[in-house]
């Protein structure tokens, strides 16, 4: 009698202490104490990609003649886009117009003047330079200010997050924290430890692993700086995944296990009487 009591005391207390036991698997950046640095990937760039989509705007002190390198606004209707060959109009959500460019499956736009320009692979900063030089070289303008922005760069999050979805961002770099703080960061039941992000290289979509309680796996990642279109999945945990079966849970609580051992200390006394 007094052995099965001790028993079920042993377990009940085992139970507790297992359920009390703080999680390792939840904090970020472990192991990385005050003061100390850790080195980080160098910065990658957002370049032009086919079927981007940006706005290119040229101005100059003859307002008049700068007009012959811009697409030509028409008025439409806010959210309606148009337009001819690799080039289209849409309106902003302030319901301003506003030119847009889409690089065709070659890598190249259309612009006005200029013809053909191959811009695949170049960032904003060098799309602009690209075409003020072709400016002044062809003596079309003296003194060009080129304006490049990106139209509606896009990652998707997905999996255990606050927010997932579809992000658009208009900046010339992003990196994997940045986007899962813009989708809400993730949820409890997220694995830290699997954070996946898939990307498309050379045709083939590549999959990367990041750990995020590990520093050196989150800044030395080949994907810390996100490329537009790139993918990230926060696979959910064990628990989480128990969840969708019909037992769930159940048999990982302390209630479970004590209810098991009064269960057996139960029986084993109906055999000793």
């Amino acid at each position: 009698m007094s052995y099965f009591r001790s028993l079920l005391l042993v377990i009940g207390v085992v139970a507790c202490m297992t359920s009390c036991r703080t999680p390792k698997d939840i904090t970020y950046f472990q192991g990385q104490e005050n003061g100390q640095s850790v080195d980080v990937v160098a910065p990658n760039f957002i370049t032009a990609q086919p079927d981007d989509r940006l706005t290119i705007s040229v101005h100059s002190r003859d307002a008049q003649l700068a007009e012959m390198f811009n697409l030509p606004i028409q008025s439409r209707q806010q959210g309606q886009a148009t337009g001819r060959g690799s080039n289209a109009q849409r309106s902003s959500s302030s319901g301003n117009q506003v030119s847009v460019y889409t690089v065709n499956n070659y890598g190249d736009i259309e612009f006005p003047e200029l013809g053909t320009i191959h811009i695949q692979g170049l960032t904003r900063q060098e799309i602009a330079q690209l075409i003020k030089d072709e400016l002044i070289n062809r003596k079309l303008l003296k003194d060009p200010t080129v304006t490049v922005d990106f139209a509606d760069h896009s990652i998707t999050v997905v999996g255990a997050v606050a927010s997932p979805g579809r992000i658009l961002f208009d900046r010339d770099k992003l990196n994997v924290i940045e986007a899962i703080a813009l989708a809400g960061d993730l949820q409890i039941n997220g694995k830290r430890q699997n954070v996946k992000v898939y990307r498309m290289v050379d045709g083939k979509q590549k999959a990367y692993t990041i750990d995020l309680t590990d520093p050196n796996s989150v800044y030395s990642s080949p994907v810390y700086y996100l490329q537009q279109n790139d993918v990230i999945y926060v696979e959910p945990n064990d628990l989480q995944k128990r969840n969708t079966t019909p037992l769930g849970n159940s048999t990982f609580t302390p209630a479970f296990w004590i209810s098991l051992a009064s269960f057996a200390m139960t029986v084993a006394l109906l055999f000793v009487k």
